[in-house]
């Protein structure tokens, strides 16, 4: 927030515009820890701490931000993309634990579909009516667009290994399935190859490829409340334990909340988790793609894809061989399997030509709507 816009509105015209709307659900952080200690309805206590998870993200997206701006480009690019999907793994992290495998898988899934149909097409849409043509950088989208095809293949060969040597794909409907020793040490090694590309990835556009990445013309009025390095470092804290807080008590609400609502944990894993854990982000890229700035709306939308199937997927797996109830192999159902190839073919094709347009919006936003409704039914 400018200063100038601090002296026409201060703390509460910042609460009340575009980028400050996250912080009017912090009351849902205490609530939800009361009614969590009450032992409220857990489809009350789930709906509740869904709300509460989107401050808590906004604040350390925001700590981030201002962190990242007293870092310089190198470190402060580091930073972003270090802790631009930490809500979401962090909540991952808390579902692992609790022994709920699918439902992280769903997630995982959903966060990259979510990024790449939800997102994008919102930011085209809303940026397509106000602009009628928005140009972006092919080179940067084809680069990251690339990186989920790589990120595709390796998500896809466990599976593929389980239904030929195994004993085939888990139900939408499963928990946990125990598929044995020989995937499990497959999906490690898929994991261990998927960081190194990662970091690769990291050093490319961050160091020897950061124009790419980073287009000056949209860098030029950024906006900030200058915190110092040290308040930045505690918000960011602060706001990973509130993160964590609210995880837990999201997911240890998950199980009873499917059966009552009548949604199957993985619809829920795969659509309401995944957007609530990144809801801030999400608004974000609409909120820049109306500013017309369609590179880093599509930086947003893509690279948080990337870094969810490179990064905080392969994470999970090694956490999984620490905690939780077992390792947790990269086997995917069919629908996560079918979802994650059509997006990622839809991304390449709806961004080759660095153009986009209120239609193309359009498009995106029905095949997640059809994605959807057949989880919905799975």
């Amino acid at each position: 927030m400018t200063a100038d816009a601090h002296g026409r509105g201060g703390v509460v015209g910042f609460l009340f515009s575009a980028q400050g709307w996250p912080y009017l659900l912090t009351p849902f952080i205490p609530l939800a820890v009361v009614l969590e200690i009450a032992h409220a309805a857990p489809t009350l206590i789930f709906f509740i701490a869904a709300l509460g998870i989107v401050p808590t993200a906004a604040l350390m997206g925001l700590a981030t931000e201002e962190l990242a701006a007293k870092s310089g480009p190198g470190i402060g690019g580091l930073l972003n993309v270090t802790f631009g999907n930490a809500p979401e793994l962090i909540i991952a992290l808390f579902a692992l634990n609790a022994g709920l495998q699918e439902v992280v898988k769903a997630s995982i899934v959903g966060s990259i579909i979510g990024n790449i149909l939800l997102v994008l097409g919102a930011a085209m849409l809303v940026g397509g009516i106000k602009h009628e043509r928005q140009t972006f950088s092919p080179q940067a989208a084809t680069i990251q667009s690339s990186m989920l095809f790589l990120a595709a293949a390796a998500l896809v060969m466990p599976a593929i290994f389980e239904l030929v040597e195994g004993v085939g794909l888990p139900s939408p409907n499963a928990e946990f399935v125990n598929y044995g020793s020989t995937v499990e040490n497959l999906s490690l090694a898929v994991a261990i190859v998927l960081i190194g590309t990662y970091v690769a990835g990291l050093y490319f556009s961050l160091r020897t490829h950061k124009d790419i990445f980073n287009p000056p013309y949209e860098q030029e009025d950024e906006e900030g409340f200058g915190w110092s390095v040290r308040r930045s470092v505690i918000m960011l804290f602060a706001a990973g334990i509130a993160v964590g807080v609210m995880s837990e008590v999201l997911v240890g609400s998950i199980s009873e909340a499917s059966e009552s609502i009548g949604l199957s944990e993985f619809f829920i894993g795969v659509i309401v988790v995944a957007i609530v854990g990144n809801a801030a982000e999400h608004w974000v890229a609409i909120l820049v793609a109306y500013k017309n700035k369609m590179d880093l709306a599509v930086n947003i939308a893509i690279g948080s894809s990337a870094q969810i199937a490179l990064f905080v997927a392969p994470v999970l797996v090694i956490a999984s061989f620490f905690i939780g109830v077992g390792p947790m192999p990269l086997v995917f159902n069919g629908f996560e399997l079918g979802g994650i190839l059509i997006a990622i073919m839809v991304a390449n094709v709806i961004t080759h030509d660095g153009e986009s347009n209120w239609f193309e919006g359009v498009q995106l936003l029905a095949l997640y709507a059809i994605l959807g409704i057949a989880f919905f039914y799975a």
